[in-house]
């Protein structure tokens, strides 16, 4: 039996059909409300939804993360490694072991069911998009975790091979009555599940003991999104003595939970808003030079700024030689704000190869430190941020370059922001 220290979820701002209205009584408890499924941004893959997941788990403080395990069937690359820019945007260091794992909703189960103490379990999925993550912690005020069972069996109704073709059987029934349906009669429990992942909709409602809370994910990330349900519901009915069983599925295979109160919930949830139309630019994109990737790698990733070691003056990025004092004997790496306010926007709408279009750009002036940094804007349609809105930086893919992706920064405007202005524009 493992605890659970905290959980953190995070979706993205993003639908691909226009949110509807959602009664209050129908919505998840601390959840964003219940409605169309979120959709990645251009700026967003598994890894930056993951930092955002984990970011929001470890927010408030938490207890040392010795280990990562990032699970996904979307792993942004298969072969170069993804941990050291997981750990760069989490703000981790970068001695922390770090375990890459294709899998989907019973992986996540069953690795967080053997997981030892400060692990940080990590999920993430492009369709629908999502990513959550729970530290494994010894406090022994969390939530507990007791690993009730695990059935394993073949029915690959779905497939990607190494091709990246996606196949579907498109069975419901063959997938319901002896996929789901077998996986859970051979966990062999005396009770029905309360939630379960990996399944959505009718299918779900008709597996639980009663009707479950709706899940925006089906995939990895939905198991983690489900104990986050279920403890929410708990410390709405204030109910710490409460244990919930949860299944975690996937085509044929099974893992079950049981779960207890405890452990608090950190959602990164922004009220949904629809995908603006962008427009492709095909052409020749700029190659990855891999010595400049190097170079920038620490400093853009964990955004810090150089500080010069003869007269303290900060440079972003960093340089050989400070502008202030022409010392070139040394700098050093320091953290960087990670709010601040727009100096000054623009708006691109000529076409850039490689690059949709149109998308905003601003200088930031960060909070304190008088540094002013140059990036675009995420999580808000294109002409909507202003001089002096305020916002947060957060890790994006900027661009993919020779089959590289390359990760930075960017502004994503206060939530009162976004949603002002995005009424405005489409009225």
């Amino acid at each position: 039996m493992v605890e659970i220290a905290v959980v953190g979820t995070y979706l993205p701002t993003w639908t691909a059909e226009p949110p509807q209205r959602t009664p209050q009584a129908t919505r998840p408890a601390g959840g964003a409300a219940a409605g169309p499924p979120r959709v990645c941004g251009p700026d967003e893959d598994a890894l930056t939804m993951a930092v955002a997941a984990a970011r929001a788990a470890l927010s408030q403080g938490a207890e040392p993360v010795r280990r990562v395990v990032f699970l996904t069937r979307d792993l942004p690359l298969l072969e170069g490694g993804n941990g050291a820019a997981l750990l760069a945007g989490i703000g981790l260091a970068a001695d922390v072991p770090v375990a890459e794992q294709l899998g989907g909703a019973p992986a996540v189960a069953a690795a967080l069911a053997q997981a030892a103490p400060g692990t940080l379990v990590v999920a993430a999925d492009l369709e629908p998009a999502g990513a959550a993550a729970a530290l494994v912690g010894d406090s022994g005020s969390g939530s507990e975790v007791e690993l009730l069972g695990q059935i394993t069996r073949s029915l690959p109704v779905v497939t990607r091979g190494r091709d990246g073709v996606v196949r579907d059987y498109e069975d419901p029934r063959l997938l319901r009555e002896r996929g789901v349906g077998l996986a859970v009669d051979g966990l062999a429990l005396a009770t029905k599940p309360d939630v379960i992942a990996g399944v959505a909709g009718k299918a779900a409602a008709a597996l639980c003991a009663a009707r479950p809370p709706e899940l925006p994910t089906t995939g990895a990330s939905a198991t983690v999104f489900a104990i986050a349900a279920v403890l929410d519901a708990a410390a709405t009915e204030r109910d710490d003595a409460a244990t919930k069983l949860i299944i975690a599925t996937e085509q044929a295979s099974a893992v079950a939970l049981r779960v207890g109160a405890g452990c608090p919930v950190h959602r990164d949830e922004p009220a949904p808003q629809p995908l603006p139309v962008a427009r492709d630019n095909p052409g020749p994109q700029i190659s990855i030079s891999l010595a400049a990737y190097e170079r920038a790698f620490e400093s853009k990733l964990r955004w810090q700024a150089g500080k010069c070691d003869k007269c303290a003056t900060l440079a972003f990025p960093p340089r050989y030689r400070c502008l202030s004092c022409g010392s070139e004997a040394g700098w050093s790496l320091v953290e960087l704000p990670r709010t601040g306010s727009v100096y000054t926007t623009v708006t691109v709408h000529v076409a850039v190869p490689g690059l949709p279009t149109p998308y905003s750009l601003a200088i930031v002036e960060l909070d304190d430190v008088g540094v002013r940094a140059l990036v675009k804007v995420t999580g808000a349609p294109p002409g909507t941020v202003a001089i002096d809105d305020r916002g947060q930086l957060v890790l994006r893919r900027v661009a993919v370059r020779s089959g590289v992706p390359d990760y930075g920064y960017a502004l994503l405007p206060d939530a009162a922001v976004r949603s002002q202005r995005t009424e405005g524009q489409s009225r």
